[in-house]
């Protein structure tokens, strides 16, 4: 059927214009037909619906945030676990190079530099993952709760 009345070829508007279209149509909203009374006497169902529906967006947007933390301090504890190493290999390059001319402390370098390597990736991945979880405040969460106030106060965008 189409959005179209067959008997009077008026539109259908709002919940219906006459009583005979939902029926002709198919269509009947029970909504349409509760009194001030019961959908009053609804409303604390209702706003305890959207406060449980916006505690759940709250807990999936900080979920996601807290993944892209958690990646990052362990990446963070990567590179201070190479950078202990890398310690650790330089202060054995410093002795072996005062002990020997090249051979021993040439080979230490060589591997603190491919630690140092290492750790510059690491903490550029991890510096990379911190800006993207863009601070620990669910602003998608805070946003629609702003439009929920407003929608209880009769103003801005709401539907």
């Amino acid at each position: 059927m189409s959005d179209y009345d067959k008997s009077s070829q008026e539109p259908v508007r709002g919940p219906f214009p006459n009583a005979e279209a939902p029926a002709k149509l198919g269509r009947f909203n029970p909504k349409s037909r509760r009194s001030v009374g019961k959908l009053a006497g609804s409303l604390p169902g209702l706003a305890a619906k959207l406060a449980k529906d916006e505690i759940e967006h709250a807990k999936i947007e900080l979920t996601a945030k807290a993944k892209f933390g958690g990646i990052g301090a362990g990446l963070f504890a990567v590179v201070a676990f190479f950078a202990l190493t890398l310690w650790a290999v330089l202060i054995t390059a410093a002795i072996l190079g005062l002990n020997t001319v090249f051979a021993p402390w040439l080979s230490a370098l060589i591997v603190a530099g491919v630690l140092l390597v290492i750790m510059i990736i690491a903490a550029l991945v991890a510096i990379s993952l911190f800006k993207k979880m863009k601070g620990v405040m669910p602003e998608e969460t805070v946003a629609s709760i702003k439009q929920d106030v407003n929608a209880v106060k009769g103003v801005g965008k709401y539907e």
